[in-house]
């Protein structure tokens, strides 16, 4: 993640900032760049990465943990699982 190729998030869609923010490292996880077992960035890193209020980045990985695609382990971070889609 962080990379040149990571557009900034479109603050003037009708699509909520944490839903471009989630769909953008849901991306990374299907394309494998963010493996299973990886570990995300922690949320203060995101907020950076793509200029966004903590409450954001928090909300954009709940996201990804409600969509089944990440485990969040109280002080270790949040790591991708394996997809139970067939």
């Amino acid at each position: 993640m962080g990379e040149s190729d990571t557009p900034p998030v479109d603050h003037s869609s009708h699509v909520y900032v944490y839903v471009q923010v989630a769909d953008r490292i849901a991306a990374q996880i299907a394309s494998g760049r963010i493996p299973v077992g990886g570990m995300l960035p922690g949320e203060r890193a995101l907020m950076e990465e793509y200029g966004i209020a903590l409450h954001t980045a928090r909300r954009a990985v709940r996201e990804l943990r409600d969509r089944g695609l990440i485990l969040t382990v109280p002080a270790k971070g949040s790591f991708v699982v394996e997809s139970t889609e067939s």
